[in-house]
């Protein structure tokens, strides 16, 4: 019923599937290209961003409940702020694939944010259950008109 294959069409076949799985990346619209339409932006067609960030007391480091409570808000104001680089600036996205014996052996991937934050403001800080804290920051729309605005003159 079934052929057998030759080991050179199972390498080919093997090197092409692998080398659509690995390394694979998110690109970044270069500020050239973006500079006609941030230009062309008014604020009220600029979204005001939000992002949301949690982290849970038990897990923080401290001496006493009030200490953690204080590094929880902390952690979760940084998640918040991780959320709103990725917004901003997007996420890099790094994977990797590993195929043994026509199966797949090891799967891995990784994201990494990088970016500036100006002008958040913080929403509300609210415990969420009794161990989790939940932060709210937000970036409103004179704020991201003012930073596309000074970035079509930096470029």
């Amino acid at each position: 019923m079934f052929k057998a294959c030759s080991p050179v069409i199972i390498s080919a076949l093997l090197g092409v599937s692998l080398a659509a799985c690995s390394d694979y990346q998110i690109a970044m619209v270069p500020a050239e290209e973006l500079a006609p339409i941030m230009s062309e932006a008014s604020v009220e067609k600029i979204p005001t961003i939000t992002a949301i960030g949690y982290a849970v007391v038990s897990s923080q480091p401290g001496k006493s409940v009030a200490q953690r409570r204080l590094m929880a808000i902390r952690a979760a104001r940084m998640a918040a702020m991780r959320e709103l680089a990725e917004q901003i600036h997007g996420l890099k996205v790094n994977g990797n694939t590993t195929v043994v014996d026509l199966m797949v052996n090891n799967d891995t991937f990784r994201g990494v944010v990088s970016g500036v934050i100006r002008g958040a403001r913080t929403v509300r800080i609210n415990p969420t259950g009794e161990d989790t804290y939940e932060i709210v920051l937000e970036i409103d729309r004179s704020t991201i008109s003012q930073l596309m605005q000074s970035a079509t003159r930096s470029s």
